[in-house]
């Protein structure tokens, strides 16, 4: 005893150099130390499918935030970023896959492609951490607040800089959550991250309280740490009472709405064959076949994958006329998704990724066009400066964007349509409502991704956009998961990976306009605002401090 107790008083002066001082050799505790921020981007993945454990990001973040501290801004950095790339590494791992099988690019450059890509987002993580010790240097006291505020900050940042990538944010791993989530329709899906790292802060600090630990040298008294508690109990309550109650009226809503009978074909297309002259004729049948298969139930709106046509719809008149053929024996309104061309002149044409919207007596009502393209597989970004990148989509060009809020009106309503991974940037969608969409469809093509986890990752965030807007949401795509979303964000049905598949439902269209589709992001943009409004003090008073 004798021994632990001149250990502990040699310690007890010692400025805190690690994360915890028990006695371990100071080698071992530093090996340790880096372990705790690729522990949190461990857990943080786990939180999303295929794995799909939602429960663990309420804690997800505290070995991180362990780790910072006792750790100065730019140790900070390196802490969060390697969070970030443990993060990021392991959600992403089916870029390598999609990049090989159809990239066909090698393995040696996949995966430093992956790292690549990786280490840049994972900036987010070092920022995040460099400024949470910055702005915290202070004292614990302002922590439990500045967690979120400064996540969810980076977290819409990450949505719209450099064409913006906002896969699987914090809040998207609780979609089976559905009172919890209804608060998106005021914040939209920040205002569910926003909960979840409060949790995280709360909790990091009640374990410093409770282990007579301290942040950057100062203690967080039982008084704080219980009242930040409080503060989360009564967040979490309010949340969850908003939505409980938002759930109920929404369900009066749908009982007192017009429907839709919308039928989503899944024609399990394998990607080596969809574009392959021999297999185009056989594929242009097994939807039509599919479509014909729900003409019983009379479907007022039948809807087809992205690029399901693997040719230019009305320009190659043989199998356009194939298409129209099994429109005519079905009798119902199609939405089909299609490459088009606009010729501008004699070398001048346009490309897009394209919807069709066509009534059963063949007349094209409308077209939208991809507006959000996806960087290296609809178009080459900097291409003067990597011209050694192509594209993995097979196209003759690069695309053109469409315009942002296009509908296609069919009778009395309005549909919006998302291509692919536009159905993870909010914006779109509330643009499409804005401008008279009842419902929302979304059509994509994630055969590029086999039976990786990246086809239930990219299903779980259309939720949050029937959510936001209190719209019904369909969704087709061409190997899995197709299905549909009520405006409540309750999953209705939804298909295998890999069947042909034809679904139909009853879809209810509602008009009203939520908080957040009539003003967007203004919870998450005052985050940034605050964020910086402290940032900039922080930097005032370094200067004050140390004059020139």
């Amino acid at each position: 005893m004798s021994g632990i107790n001149n250990m502990r008083h040699k310690h007890k002066d010692q400025k805190p150099e690690q994360i915890w001082d028990f006695g371990f050799r100071p080698d071992f505790v530093k090996l340790a130390n880096f372990g705790f921020p690729i522990l949190s981007g461990l857990l943080l993945t786990a939180a999303f499918p295929k794995i799909g454990a939602d429960w663990l990001a309420w804690f997800a973040l505290i070995p991180l935030l362990f780790a910072l501290k006792d750790c100065s801004v730019k140790e900070g950095l390196g802490m969060g970023f390697l969070a970030g790339l443990a993060h990021y590494l392991t959600l992403l791992y089916w870029l390598v896959y999609t990049m090989q099988i159809y990239g066909e690019l090698p393995l040696y450059l996949c995966v430093p492609l992956l790292f690549l890509f990786a280490a840049f987002l994972a900036l987010y993580a070092a920022l995040f951490s460099a400024a949470l010790i910055r702005v915290c240097a202070a004292g614990p006291h302002i922590c439990a607040l500045m967690i979120p505020i400064l996540w969810v900050s980076l977290e819409y940042i990450r949505s719209f800089l450099f064409s913006g990538f906002p896969w699987e944010l914090l809040g998207y791993s609780q979609i089976r959550h559905l009172y919890l989530i209804q608060i998106a329709d005021i914040c939209g899906v920040y205002g569910v991250s926003f909960l979840i790292a409060l949790c995280n802060g709360v909790l990091f600090l009640g374990l410093l309280c409770f282990g007579k630990k301290e942040w950057q040298g100062m203690r967080v008294s039982k008084h704080f740490a219980g009242g930040a508690a409080a503060v989360f109990v009564l967040a979490f309550v309010f949340v969850w009472g908003y939505g409980k109650w938002r759930v109920n009226t929404v369900d009066k809503l749908i009982s007192e709405s017009p429907s839709l009978r919308v039928a989503v074909i899944q024609g399990n297309i394998d990607q080596s064959e969809k574009w392959d002259p021999a297999f185009r004729n056989s594929t242009i049948k097994r939807y039509n076949d599919l479509s014909f298969s729900v003409k019983t139930l009379q479907p007022d709106l039948l809807v087809w994958p992205e690029t399901a046509t693997p040719f230019y719809f009305l320009h190659n008149k043989r199998r356009t006329e194939m298409v129209m053929n099994g429109i005519f024996r079905t009798g119902t309104n199609f939405l089909i998704g299609s490459p088009s061309f606009v010729r501008r002149g004699k070398d001048d044409e346009e490309y897009h990724n394209s919807a069709y919207l066509i009534f059963p007596s063949g007349e094209v009502a409308g077209r939208y066009d991809k507006t959000h393209l996806v960087p290296f597989g609809e178009y080459v970004p900097f291409k003067e400066w990597l011209p050694f990148i192509g594209k993995i989509v097979e196209h003759v060009g690069d695309f053109t964007p469409g315009r942002k809020g296009d509908t296609l009106k069919m009778g009395d309503h309005r549909v919006g349509v998302q291509i692919c991974y536009e159905i993870i940037f909010p914006p779109l969608s509330r643009e499409m409502v804005k401008n008279g969409a009842g419902l929302l469809a979304n059509i994509t093509n994630d055969a590029w991704y086999g039976k990786t986890a990246a086809p239930y990752q990219h299903f779980s965030m259309i939720v949050f956009r029937a959510v936001e807007n209190k719209r019904s949401l369909a969704r087709s795509a061409n190997t899995g998961i197709s299905g549909f979303v009520d405006p409540a964000g309750r999953i209705m049905a939804k298909t295998r990976l890999f069947e042909d598949a034809a679904l139909t439902r009853d879809l209810p269209i509602l008009k009203e306009m939520t908080f957040y589709t009539r003003l967007g992001d203004l919870f998450a943009m005052g985050c940034v605002m605050l964020s910086l409004l402290v940032l900039s003090m922080c930097l005032k008073k370094d200067r004050m401090s140390n004059p020139m």
